[in-house]
């Protein structure tokens, strides 16, 4: 039996031999045919997780797919620093050991991620290779390695002196933990809460209004109340004003469309430093910018007696305050969308911060490109999604406040002069003072790896590094890249950012096609999660069943645009795939020891001729479906030649010719090749046993030239498709009357072309063979007392005068009698109209189908016996 074990072994072989790099196939080059796509780069914090193992299974299978049909390719590897989830990780490591980051410093802390970074980094690349993955390994790039520092400093100086990267106080999204996040780092969940109804009093006055707010804490950053102008409730109090509770300021009552009249009481608190929307609006009324926490979430003076506490933790003193004091109308549950943090899951603030920004105007001249096809996505539908996002781009904040990153190349002299540079400058260009700092934030991780299409083949490096880092024809030959993949997630987060950082510096979108992929579920099409216990782990898969067959079920599963729903039976149903190709070999090799290549042998069993013709619309068909990305059809397609056309027929039909064997051997070993991309190791293994070859003494197939479409045979086509279709009516047939593995005398064969006959008849000796009679008669009539099969192109008879059928008569008599019984029970319920008024509509449907149901069966039965009868 095939050993999985072997997979390892191979994979070894095929990396040290350099199988993987960009002239691995130089003897099946084809001038001018280049293939470039780049791996999305996994955290280095990462593991294998099955989106991992999806995307690059499909990454896979195309890069082995165009390496064997004669393009020079280069599947780009690599890991990202991942700034906050890296950092998260190394300052727990060492909070455990009672120390933190800021008594180590800087540069000791970044000097303590690197070595975490060296330790954990190879984990994943290791669980890439057991996925048998074929990536250029010598380019291995790190989005801190030394050449894409300099393109994002490059890039960064570029998009400074050009305007588009500007520094300002912006109301931005804000963790107290991990601290400034873009919009599409927010996680919105929807979250069980309370509504606190506040009484803010008038001044001077025992009157109040009331507010509804879920962030009863942030009212010390109040600056006015706030109604629409069309509201009648309240247009005698615009203009008014009321005092804050607890702090006693005064606040005055505005009026503003925006103010929806149907939430809470239609009088909403504005709060300009601490809600998105307020901000607006506090731009608009030239309102008061209160903060009431700090960059941690403490908060500070203006928060009276609670100044020092957590603002989260603030909420229930202050709400008990309010209570006491009478301020509090009534509390109500309210289930509502809250932001957490995409990385530690924090609740998120609205936060006036100064921060590093990149101008939205960067992506116009991307979106421009996009919807002038000069980039495909498949599947189609998302240049909608992506249209509607660039609509409303908004400035992307770049700045994070950590340590681990990239350090914004900003420099700043006690002059007041500031200015971009990608060297270390050691004064001020404009004072020459020496006395200069840098910026202390590092860039958001999505700013460097927005340039991965071009950093990774060396822009932005005007001095190349010597050996496997750089090649200066690299640019010229990979840009842009031939096909992204990657999941719909990350469109906005990765793809999108890509494109308008490339398109900026080259004018050109980075990639011609972008494929992307759905989710990956569970069987019943729930998300994954550990709490629903429904997780699967590729490596765990791996270990159970094989690289192979994880990698085929996926590809079966990934329909354009649809979740992928991955079960064990799925997974199992593949390892009956592997069992069908190990088992066909077997039988090959039992008559004879060795097959030769397909191109070695001339074609003369009308079997083999026949077979090839079934091989030859396979490649067809897969060719054309690889080139349009639709992997579950590709698989699909060589899951049927492979199991139907060849194992279920090609084999079953060679024992009526033996000499046919020696050439389906020599078309098994050629649709080995075309099965290698999905099944890199199986396909390896059995493609030498059959030649009786070994891997470690000859050349892997995974460089060979993939096979490719030359004819079809259609006479011989139709042919074997009417014995095949006689075979299986004569089954039929023969199933009616009990008689399924038994051997009959005679069956005869009314085509509904006689012209056919002649054409098939000198092949009778295959439908004996394997429908299990003596002899077959060809008639022009249809034969009395006789069981029928009738087929598209022929009809089936076999005579009933010399089969006992007492006992076939007998059974399906009791059958029916059994069906009549429970049909009229079922009738006796369904006319009973006590029954119809009281029981549940699903149960009166469900009965009514039941009996649909009995009736077809009944009516089968009967037909049955009546051609049994006579």
């Amino acid at each position: 039996m095939y050993d999985k074990n072997l997979e390892k072994k191979y994979y070894q072989i095929c990396e040290e031999r350099g199988y993987f790099e960009i002239d691995s196939n130089k003897a099946i080059q084809k001038n001018g045919k280049i293939f470039c796509i780049m791996m999305p780069p996994p955290n280095v914090t990462g593991v294998l997780h099955i989106g991992h193992a999806l995307t690059f299974t499909l990454q896979d299978i195309i890069t082995r797919y165009k390496r064997m049909d004669g393009y020079k390719v280069l599947y780009q590897p690599g890991l990202d620093h991942a700034g906050i989830a890296t950092q998260n990780v190394v300052e727990k490591q060492l909070l455990a050991q009672g120390i933190t980051k800021e008594e180590l410093g800087r540069e000791k802390f970044i000097e303590k991620v690197w070595e975490w970074k060296e330790q954990s980094g190879d984990k994943i690349l290791n669980q890439m290779r057991t996925l048998g993955i074929t990536p250029a390994w010598s380019r291995l790039r790190f989005t801190m390695d030394e050449g894409l520092v300099n393109a994002v400093k490059k890039s960064f100086v570029d998009l400074y002196n050009k305007k588009l990267i500007v520094r300002g106080n912006y109301m931005i999204n804000w963790c107290t933990h991990d601290g400034a996040l873009s919009d599409i780092e927010v996680d919105y969940k929807e979250t069980k809460g309370k509504l606190y109804y506040i009484k803010y009093f008038l001044k001077d006055s025992n009157d109040f209004v009331t507010i509804a707010t879920t962030r009863p804490e942030t009212l010390f950053g109040d600056s006015a109340l706030m109604v629409n102008p069309n509201d009648e409730r309240y247009k005698n109090f615009i203009g008014k004003e009321v005092i804050l509770p607890l702090c006693k300021r005064t606040l005055k009552i505005i009026a503003d469309d925006y103010v929806d009249t149907s939430f809470g009481t239609g009088i909403v608190k504005v709060t300009p430093a601490h809600d998105i929307n307020d901000y607006e609006i506090g731009k608009r009324h030239n309102l008061e910018f209160i903060t009431i926490f700090n960059e941690k979430g403490i908060l500070n003076e203006h928060c009276l007696e609670f100044q020092g506490l957590e603002r989260l933790k603030a909420r229930e003193k202050i709400v008990n305050q309010l209570q006491n004091l009478g301020f509090i109308d009534k509390i109500e549950d309210y289930t509502h969308q809250v932001g957490y943090c995409y990385r530690c899951n924090n609740v998120v603030e609205p936060y006036i911060s100064k921060q590093w920004f990149v101008k939205k105007e960067i992506a116009q001249k991307s979106i421009e490109k996009i919807n002038l096809k000069e980039s495909e996505f498949y599947p189609s539908h998302w240049i909608n999604s992506f249209n509607a996002w660039m609509r409303d781009l908004k400035d992307w904040c770049i700045s994070r406040q950590l340590w681990w990153g990239h350090q914004i190349p900003v420099y700043y002299c006690e002059c007041s002069h500031e200015w971009a540079s990608q060297e270390q400058p050691n004064q001020c260009p404009k004072c020459g003072s020496q006395n200069i700092t840098q910026d202390p934030d590092v860039l958001d991780t999505w700013f460097s790896s927005g340039l991965w299409a071009i950093s990774t083949l060396g822009w932005g490096n005007e001095h190349w590094g010597e050996g496997k880092l750089w090649n200066k024809e690299d640019l010229n030959e990979f840009y842009p890249n031939s096909l992204l993949i990657t999941g719909f997630d990350i469109l906005f987060f990765w793809v999108a950012r890509m494109m308008f950082q490339s398109s900026n510096v080259f004018d050109k979108l980075p990639f011609k096609d972008i494929y992307l992929h759905a989710l990956v579920k569970d069987e019943q099409g729930r998300k994954m999660s550990k709490s629903l216990g429904n997780v699967i782990d590729p490596n765990e898969c791996i270990k159970e069943y094989s690289a192979d067959i994880l990698r085929f079920t996926l590809a079966l599963l990934a329909i354009q645009g649809r979740d992928i729903k991955l079960s064990n039976d799925k997974l199992l149903q593949v390892r009956n795939f592997t069992n069908k190709l190990y088992n066909a070999s077997n039988y090959l090799l039992l008559n004879q020891d060795k097959f030769e290549d397909l191109k070695d042998i001339e074609l003369k069993s009308d079997l083999g001729i026949y077979i090839y013709t079934r091989f030859q619309e396979c490649i067809k068909n897969l060719r054309e479906n690889l080139e349009q990305y639709r992997f579950n059809d590709s698989a699909n397609i060589l899951y049927k030649f492979f199991w139907n056309d060849f194992c279920n027929w090609g084999i079953e039909l060679s024992k009526a010719d033996k000499s046919s064997i020696k050439e389906l051997g020599s078309i098994f070993k050629e649709a080995l090749k075309a099965l290698n991309p999905f099944m890199p190791f199986i396909s390896e293994y059995l493609y030498h046993k059959l030649s009786k070859s070994d891997l470690e003494n000859t050349s892997s197939i995974m460089i060979s030239a993939y096979p490719t479409f030359d004819k079809e045979n259609l006479e011989i086509k139709e042919i074997f498709n009417l014995l095949i279709e006689s075979i299986v009516s004569i089954r039929r047939a023969k199933s009616l009357i009990e008689l399924g593995n038994s051997k009959i005398e005679k069956a005869f064969i009314k085509l509904n072309n006689t012209k056919q006959k002649n054409k098939i008849e000198p092949y009778s000796h295959f439908i004996t063979n394997l429908a299990k009679c003596k002899s077959i008669e060809f008639t022009d009539t249809k034969i009395s007392n006789s069981v029928c099969d009738v087929s598209e192109n022929l009809e089936i008879f076999i005579a009933l005068d010399n089969i006992d059928l007492s006992a076939i008569i007998q059974r399906l008599e009791n059958q029916k009698s059994k069906l009549q019984k429970e049909l009229l029970k079922l009738d006796s319920m369904l006319s009973n109209e006590n029954f119809l008024k009281n029981a549940p509509k699903n149960i009166i449907e469900q009965n009514t189908n039941i009996s649909i149901n009995l009736r077809e069966q009944l009516q089968k039965i009967d037909s049955e016996l009546k051609n049994l009868k006579g």
